[in-house]
């Protein structure tokens, strides 16, 4: 969807403003989702219990990619020619851009709460994938979105599976 289907009549100049995002705004905000995600991953990983250690340093990891491969993204030819482009804002928008905010867990997080707050991240990142790509016009753009959205879904339904083993089933 692009800003010429929205209504004229039915918006006004400031409602207009706001129910747009440029994809270089969109680009700016997953970067800092992803950097915040690999810094709170990164101090978090020191204080976790042994049997899901391995599992926020694969989050960090992955995090990292993501964030390297929107920083790259943003310096590339293709990219730099959609960039100014509007898009209609997602409704999952406003729910992505909170998780920049991070939770004090404390110093030793138990497990679940580690594993809520992960699958929550998760869920935010899919939901707003999912929507840019579906919203994006073709490019490389729409390519990365639609990527990100199948592994973010993935890396979700991999969180619900160890989240059972821990908290329902005793243990990883």
């Amino acid at each position: 969807m692009t800003t010429d289907s929205i209504s004229d009549k039915a918006l006004s100049g400031k409602d207009k403003l706001e129910a747009c995002i440029t994809l270089k705004e969109i680009l700016e905000q997953a970067t800092e989702f992803e950097r915040t995600a690999r810094d709170f991953y990164v101090a978090l990983a020191p204080n976790v219990s042994k049997r899901i250690r391995y599992l926020v340093e694969d989050l960090v990891v992955e995090e990292q990619a993501h964030y390297d491969l929107f920083t790259d993204l943003a310096n590339d030819e293709h990219v730099l020619q959609q960039i100014k482009m509007e898009i209609a804002r997602p409704p999952s928008n406003k729910r992505f851009s909170d998780c920049i905010q991070l939770p004090d867990l404390g110093v030793q997080p138990d497990d679940q709460t580690i594993l809520q707050y992960a699958l929550g991240r998760e869920q935010a990142a899919m939901d707003q994938y999912h929507a840019l790509a579906e919203s994006t016009p073709e490019g490389p753009l729409k390519d990365v979105f639609t990527f990100l959205a199948q592994e973010e879904t993935e890396h979700k339904n991999e969180l619900e599976k160890i989240y059972y083993e821990v908290v329902h089933s005793g243990g990883v």
